[in-house]
């Protein structure tokens, strides 16, 4: 297991589009998940010890920010061929398992995760309402193990402020966690950094 980075937020760098199935059956857009002031974009995979961390919290924020009109949907880019505890019914699964209030959906090709330049698992885009990024950062000071239960909701907290401002923190901390599993082992251009 490699642990990597996010590389700093590419302010204003606007979203990229998709069409990929979830594991509800439905197929999503940007335009579907799209909040009224702002959108999170999350890569993650089932098998991570750094999203299993932290999946609760994550759930809790994304309840917590639909009422701010900010809309989220969770990308799986991993090799599943490779890594079957990632398998779409897996996912299907575990999204029933937990009631993910966001669609889960898979990335089959890894071209969705290539165009963002997602790096690891987990991964945040947060976006403003004009689809602008706004927020790379961490969900929170978790690790492999959740942070105490009074740590600072910095996603959280990044979100509402671009929900209410249309602008992201100046200071952000990267998020860490598992390096996705591409197929060919090229990761994009990100991760090198």
């Amino acid at each position: 297991m490699v642990s990597l980075q996010t590389p700093i937020c590419d302010f204003g760098w606007k979203a990229v589009d998709f069409d990929l199935e979830g594991v509800d059956g439905r197929r999503y857009s940007l335009a579907d998940v799209r909040g009224s002031h702002g959108t999170l974009v999350i890569f993650m995979c089932n098998h991570c010890p750094y999203v299993k961390a932290v999946i609760d919290r994550i759930i809790r924020d994304v309840r917590a920010l639909k009422p701010h009109g900010i809309g989220a949907i969770a990308i799986m880019v991993n090799d599943a061929e490779e890594y079957p505890a990632d398998s779409f019914d897996n996912m299907r699964r575990w999204a029933q398992e937990r009631e993910f209030p966001f669609p889960y959906v898979i990335d089959p090709t890894q071209r969705i995760g290539r165009e963002y330049n997602a790096v690891c698992t987990p991964d945040f885009f947060g976006f403003n309402a004009d689809l602008a990024l706004q927020y790379r950062g961490r969900l929170d000071e978790s690790r492999k193990e959740p942070a105490a239960p009074d740590a600072r909701r910095e996603l959280y907290e990044a979100m509402v402020q671009i929900a209410e401002t249309g602008r992201g923190p100046a200071e952000q901390i990267p998020s860490m966690g598992c390096s996705i599993k591409w197929r060919d082992e090229d990761a994009p251009a990100a991760a090198a950094q």
